[in-house]
């Protein structure tokens, strides 16, 4: 005769409650700490722009000291491969090897031209609706420009 038995069997795994409990709470918690990692990716982003921009307009007064006065023209050639030191037209920062290679702009995706280009502006002007970095040649300043996804706006920084 077979002994009866005394206990249920035991069930193993959880139930349907307690799985959509616990993603239920992870969906909540992924909801609070998401933003808050978007939100440090864009001023990491903000301080690099700025340490380029520092940079860059650091490379740029040392380029006007070691020229006697004369900017970079960024109209012939933007950030240039242009080397001839004799014709003032042709005056670039890559040609003369002040930079390797033309700056990208972080907030711009990767493999669009517009992250590289320099547009070359007056007035007042300081920021471009498709070109990252703005050279205002009337304040001797650069910029860069981008498109604020928040706001739908173009905006600048400068280095002020």
């Amino acid at each position: 005769m077979p002994t009866p038995r005394l206990h249920k069997p035991r069930r193993s795994g959880f139930s349907l409650v307690e799985i959509l409990i616990v993603v239920f709470i992870l969906g909540i918690l992924s909801a609070m700490v998401i933003p808050q990692f978007s939100s440090a990716t864009s001023e990491s982003q903000q301080r690099n722009i700025q340490a380029q921009l520092q940079s860059l307009n650091n490379t740029i007064e040392l380029y006007k000291s070691q020229r006697r006065g004369a900017f970079p023209n960024f109209a012939a050639d933007g950030w240039g491969t242009q080397a001839d030191t004799t014709d003032p037209t042709t005056r670039t920062l890559i040609g003369l090897r002040y930079i390797k290679e033309a700056p990208r702009h972080p907030r711009y995706p990767t493999g669009d031209a517009n992250a590289t280009a320099v547009q070359v502006v007056t007035g007042t002007v300081r920021g471009h609706a498709t070109a990252a970095w703005v050279w205002n040649s009337t304040a001797r300043e650069l910029c860069a420009s981008y498109f604020a996804e928040t706001s739908a706006t173009m905006t600048y920084t400068a280095t002020d």
